[in-house]
């Protein structure tokens, strides 16, 4: 069936201009835009006074960070005019391995959102962490026979890329040899070294917070994301980069965003409008929501409103302010007057569901496994920045004598990671300052990227209750204060629940209120500030279930300094 847009105004990527133009739709793909008639379609659309443009693409996110499936996201992203995702499962590959990323696959197929992975490049992230599993190059290398999967993800282990290792070496070999491209995640790599990891194939970078940085990237040839996600927050500092002449090596990403976020918010749109309200403009920020991160990711006749297209296509009411009408996906109108229509979950393998069900192995915890010996009263501290996802390493003088270290007038808390894959018992302890929490404790069962358990508490009984709460049921974010006040179940690898987009979105705002109410300010978002401080993979100071790790000199620390 032939579907006529009539009357419209087209944003054409390739030139910037709008095009008063009449588009036609055969099918899933454009086969025409011009003085189109009615005679030419057996659908009309009249869609006068409005603006027609590609379908966004997110070029980097983890589904896995939205706590939902890929339907459920499908059902709050679409509504907001993204199309096309490019993921990297490397989340649930870290609990489930092999069999996380075969249930990501399937459960993304037909959902009406375009779905493209790319295979995690760091399971685990480094090695100073204990992830549910490991993948080596040989354990990626059949998955690429997935149409959806059509690159390597984020190489996380720089390092490792520098250093000549053997499999890091063979997973960008392997990627690039069957055309894929190679992701990157370099944080203020620079100068010789930059020069090297782009050299071995890694062709992006997601990880820039300051415009001078992302600058020589893009003067390297990198493709840079602009990230502006529910904890990272990069668009600010990288407003220069939508002007000549940098904005056309640019794409816009989320990278992990909460529920609650997307449905208050907006996903790429609400990127779109933020650089909008910067003085930016619409069009050049659409070029790289869409036909942008098309070419960086080989995406063959996707993102534009042009003849041979797959039919992605948005009808927005207004320009600037990205307000999504009608989406049509692959030439089905998805979205009519704002309103989704109703998504078909696929059907997944019961032996992929047994898996990632089950994925929580540990033993109970009593308050005394929180406590911290004292051999130094000089510790390090991890101190979480705002808006970051980066920390500072803080040398503090710490009371033992007084609540075993936890200092609330200096907002030091105890901090926690708990190993929970294989049941090693292995714990990290120290201490965290920056969150703010003057009563209880928080947990988690996200914990980038090995997904650990994670606890951040002001007394030690308040963390042995959220911690035992979560193993009890199988992943959960959970609020404390002398019992439960506030959780949200994770029953999926723990990272993620089945439950509709509506009810986690606000299960994920009550959480925050209780936080909140707890005295975390309303600038830190606590859960995704909390996941991030597990990770050794970006500066300067994280803890994993074996201790701390200085992420710059990629090498274990000890708690204490003398």
């Amino acid at each position: 069936m032939k579907t006529l847009l009539k009357n419209g105004t087209v944003v054409n990527v390739f030139t910037g201009e709008l095009e008063r133009a009449n588009l036609l739709i055969d099918g899933d793909k454009i086969i025409g835009v011009g003085d189109y008639t009615d005679a030419d379609a057996d659908c009309i659309e009249d869609v006068g006074g409005k603006y027609i443009c590609p379908g966004f693409i997110d070029g980097h996110i983890h589904i896995e960070s939205t706590m939902l499936t890929p339907v459920e996201l499908a059902r709050l992203c679409l509504p907001h005019g993204t199309t096309s995702l490019v993921a990297d499962p490397h989340e649930i590959a870290n609990v489930c391995g092999v069999d996380g990323i075969l249930y990501m696959l399937e459960a993304s197929r037909d959902i009406g959102l375009n779905v493209c992975f790319n295979l995690p490049s760091c399971v685990p992230a480094t090695p100073f962490d204990e992830s549910g599993a490991e993948l080596h190059a040989a354990d990626l290398r059949p998955l690429y026979e997935n149409r959806q999967v059509v690159g390597l993800a984020e190489m996380m282990n720089y390092p490792g890329v520098l250093a000549d290792d053997s499999d890091v070496h063979q997973k960008i070999a392997d990627a690039l040899a069957l055309g894929k491209i190679v992701d990157g995640h370099a944080p203020f790599l620079r100068g010789r070294a930059l020069d090297k990891y782009i050299s071995a194939g890694i062709q992006s970078d997601h990880e820039c917070s300051c415009v001078d940085e992302a600058i020589e990237k893009i003067r390297r040839g990198q493709w840079v994301m602009i990230r502006q996600g529910t904890a990272a927050r990069n668009l600010d500092a990288l407003l220069p980069l939508f002007d000549p002449p940098y904005n056309h090596r640019c794409i816009l990403v989320t990278d992990d965003r909460h529920p609650a976020d997307l449905m208050r918010e907006g996903h790429i749109d609400h990127i779109i409008r933020l650089a909008v309200g910067a003085g930016k403009s619409a069009v050049t920020a659409i070029r790289m929501a869409t036909i942008q991160a098309a070419q960086c990711f080989g995406l063959r006749y996707v993102g534009a409103a042009a003849p041979g297209y797959r039919a992605d296509l948005l009808v927005l009411d207004d320009l600037d302010t990205v307000d999504v009408c009608d989406v049509y996906a692959a030439g089905v109108k998805v979205v009519a007057n704002k309103q989704v229509a109703p998504i078909q979950a696929p059907k997944i393998s019961d032996s992929l569901c047994e898996k990632v069900l089950h994925s929580f192995h540990t033993d109970t915890l009593t308050p005394a496994d929180f406590h911290i010996e004292e051999k130094s009263p000089n510790c390090r501290v991890i101190r979480v920045i705002a808006g970051e996802l980066l920390t500072e390493e803080q040398i503090t003088p710490i009371c033992f004598d007084r609540q075993n270290g936890i200092d609330l007038e200096r907002d030091i808390l105890k901090l926690a990671v708990i190993e929970r894959h294989k049941r090693t018992g292995h714990k990290g302890l120290g201490f965290i300052s920056g969150i703010g929490l003057k009563r209880g404790a928080i947990a988690s069962s996200i914990s980038h990227d090995s997904h650990n358990l994670i606890v951040i508490g002001t007394n030690e009984e308040d963390m042995a209750i959220a911690a035992n709460h979560i193993c009890t049921v199988g992943g959960n974010v959970v609020v404390v204060d002398g019992e439960i006040i506030a959780d949200m179940q994770l029953p999926i690898a723990g990272l993620m629940t089945d439950r509709s987009g509506e009810e986690i979105a606000l299960a994920n705002e009550r959480v925050r209120q209780a936080v909140y109410a707890l005295g975390v300010p309303q600038e830190i978002e606590p859960f995704m500030n909390m996941a991030f401080v597990s990770l050794p993979v970006i500066p300067s100071l994280k803890m994993t279930t074996l201790g701390l790790v200085d992420v710059k000199a990629q090498e274990r620390v000890s708690l204490y300094c003398e």
